[in-house]
């Protein structure tokens, strides 16, 4: 197996921008969200320019503070959870990953001790 080949067919889809929000990889589910919208020519393109307002300063604002954001949608019926997160390269700030996975209408919730 390749180094991250996994990532290829991992039933989320994972997009990948580096620090000024030009999209580097996006991953076999991404490609098919984002089909409408130009799917895998996306990459090369700024993230940012994919997003209306308010998502966009919202999206600029993270890039810059580098802080995570985690949120549920549902859109047409599917519940989502969107997990944004900067990413680092032997300690270096590289940019931010998005991973979108389906997840059911009601997902339970355990507390471990």
């Amino acid at each position: 197996m390749t180094p991250h080949a996994w990532i290829r067919e991992f039933p989320a889809a994972i997009t990948v921008c580096d620090p000024t929000g030009i999209i580097l990889e996006m991953n076999n589910r991404a490609v098919e969200t984002f089909a409408s919208d130009g799917g895998a020519d996306l990459v090369g393109r700024n993230v940012l320019d994919c997003h209306p307002e308010p998502s966009r300063t919202q999206l600029a604002g993270m890039l810059a503070a580098r802080t995570p954001n985690a949120y549920t949608i549902e859109k047409n019926g599917v519940h989502k959870l969107i997990y944004q997160s900067p990413w680092f390269e032997d300690g270096e700030y590289r940019g931010f990953v998005e991973m979108s996975l389906v997840i059911p209408a009601t997902l339970p919730h355990h507390v471990r001790g």
